[in-house]
C-alpha cells in the first residue's frame, strides 16, 4: 500500500487533473516530471567496478545508463544483473542532491540474490529473510565526504521507505519499501 503525498495533489490541482480520478502511481509519478537531468555515481566495493552516468534525461530513462547501472550494482558473489527499481535511484539521486554531493555511492550491497540472502542467513548474518535486497529494492550505501550521522538524516528526512543506520560497517541501508527505521 502506497501512502499519498500531498506535493502530487498539488501537482494535480496545478495541472487541472485534481478531481478527475486520474491519479498517478507514486512510482511513475516522478517518471514524468519535467526537470534537469539525474545522474548517479557508484563503485562496487566488492569488485572495484565503477559507473557515473545521467540515468534520466529529457522526461525519459536511458536504457543504456540503466544497464550500467544494474550491472554495477548485481549480487557480486553471484554475477546475477537484476532491474534496480528506479524509484530507489531517484531515491539515491536525491540523496546526493539534499547533502550537496556529487560523490560516488560506495555500495555495500544492492541486489541480493534469493540464494545469497539464504547463505549469509545461514551464516547468521542479520539479513532479512524477505529482504527488500532481493527485489532490486534496496541499497546499502555510504557517500564519502558525508558522514553516516548525515547520510542516515537525509534518508529518514526523504520518507521514500525504510532506512537503516549501521554504525559498525559504517553505511546506510536505504529502500523503498514501507517507511520503517531502525
Amino acid at each position: 500500500m502506497s501512502t499519498f503525498d500531498p506535493r502530487r495533489r498539488e501537482f494535480l490541482t496545478a495541472a487541472g487533473l485534481a478531481g478527475t480520478g486520474l491519479l498517478l502511481a507514486p512510482s511513475t509519478f516522478a517518471d514524468y516530471m519535467p526537470g534537469p537531468a539525474r545522474a548517479l555515481a557508484f563503485v562496487n566495493t566488492h569488485t572495484g567496478e565503477k559507473v557515473d552516468t545521467v540515468y534520466w534525461a529529457d522526461g525519459q530513462y536511458d536504457v543504456d545508463a540503466l544497464a550500467a547501472i544494474d550491472r554495477v550494482l548485481r549480487d557480486h558473489r553471484t554475477g546475477l544483473v537484476k532491474t534496480i527499481d528506479r524509484r530507489l535511484l531517484d531515491v539515491l539521486h536525491g540523496l546526493r542532491a539534499d547533502l550537496g554531493t556529487r560523490a560516488a555511492f560506495q555500495v555495500i550491497s544492492c541486489y541480493r540474490s534469493p540464494a545469497t540472502n539464504a547463505g549469509l542467513r545461514a551464516r547468521g548474518r542479520a539479513v532479512a529473510e524477505k529482504s527488500l535486497h532481493m527485489e532490486g529494492k534496496a541499497a546499502d550505501v555510504r557517500l564519502p565526504g558525508v558522514s553516516i550521522d548525515d547520510l542516515h538524516r537525509a534518508a529518514v528526512a526523504r520518507k521514500a521507505g525504510g532506512v537503516g543506520y549501521y554504525s559498525g560497517p559504517k553505511f546506510v541501508h536505504v529502500d523503498v519499501g514501507r517507511i520503517r527505521y531502525w
